[in-house]
């Protein structure tokens, strides 16, 4: 991987494709850019490549990516990567795509850091946006000291006492993740029902896990490095729990951030696309999460086959000489 830091000298960087986000559809847009023959960077507000999986379930198990049973996350993103690499991508992560102009042979973006990009076109796959975990009340002032939003190494909560907080996905997610590692799981949620997938909720008690319903965490205490216990509420009285670990699964909000000031056609959060995947904007195209079009579905493969849409379509945009369909791989390779 080519990474960029931004302590290096910001000399204009030029490229074909400006891919905007640096999740699985950005890292496999890199990839098909390449195969078409075109240059390309990635630009990613996040430390690493991988976007939302990296940062929010790189443990997680995902079932539905075609020729994989199963993949945990960080292993989806290592590939993606690895399949990438080949065409040797620029990454610029750690950085906002902060201004887009439109010039007579292509685009000028500007980044947060104060870099500037020249491309010929730019490839916005941004997922949700960025995106701000929602905060634990009772959990002022414990953040890194126990209270965590995401857990990026599950071991490093081995035999820990582990109280989730939450009701969807994400919270009967990490409880399955952590149990196999944790002393004890605990799952605390303020409504009689969740939000999470019948699946996920009978794995879940298939285990054990003990579920508090209709609570709140009231109180969280320790030393001045890390939790100790937890006092949840209920209507039967206040409980204590020990806890070294407390997970936050509240869900975030979401922010497009620059990217609404765009000029692009919004519908919410999400940016107006074609079946060739082109914005309102000339020259701008979008994939995976952030696009909006009739029977739109999210998920990480409809991302992928969105991707090598737009940069075949980009293909041509840049050399009307070019095929829109290259012809497949093993017969190209």
């Amino acid at each position: 991987m080519t990474a960029d830091t931004a302590t290096q000298e910001r000399d204009p960087v030029e490229v074909d494709v400006l891919i905007v986000g640096a999740g699985p559809t950005g890292l496999y847009a890199a990839y098909y850019a390449g195969f078409r023959g075109l240059s390309s960077a990635l630009v990613d507000s996040l430390p690493e490549p991988g976007g939302q999986v990296t940062a929010m379930y790189p443990e997680k198990r995902i079932f539905d990516v075609a020729g994989f049973p199963e993949v945990r996350g960080r292993d989806l993103i290592a590939g993606l990567v690895e399949q990438a690499a080949y065409y040797e991508p620029r990454y610029l992560l750690g950085r906002y795509a902060t201004g887009l102009t439109e010039r007579e042979e292509g685009l000028l973006v500007e980044l947060g850091d104060a870099t500037t990009v020249h491309a010929g076109a730019m490839l916005i796959t941004a997922g949700i946006g960025e995106f701000t975990p929602r905060p634990l009340p009772a959990a002022d002032g414990w953040l890194d000291r126990g209270v965590v939003h995401f857990i990026p190494e599950l071991d490093d909560h081995s035999g820990h006492d582990v109280v989730v907080v939450g009701g969807g996905d994400s919270a009967f997610d990490w409880a399955l993740a952590l149990h196999p590692v944790a002393n004890s799981v605990t799952l605390v949620h303020r409504r009689a029902r969740f939000r999470a997938q019948e699946g996920l909720i009978r794995e879940v008690e298939r285990l054990g896990v003990p579920m508090i319903t209709e609570a709140e965490v009231a109180e969280i205490r320790g030393d001045q490095y890390r939790v100790r216990e937890v006092d949840v509420e209920t209507a039967r009285g206040r409980r204590t729990l020990p806890a070294q670990t407390v997970v936050a699964a509240l869900g975030f909000t979401a922010d497009l951030g620059p990217i609404e000031h765009w000029g692009l056609e919004l519908d919410k959060r999400s940016i107006v696309v074609d079946t060739t995947m082109r914005t309102a904007r000339e020259r701008v195209y979008a994939a995976g999460d952030i696009v909006s079009y009739p029977g739109k579905v999210k998920l990480i493969s409809t991302g992928f086959g969105e991707a090598a849409t737009a940069v075949n379509n980009i293909a041509v945009e840049l050399d009307p000489r070019a095929r829109l369909f290259p012809g497949h791989s093993t017969n190209l390779g």
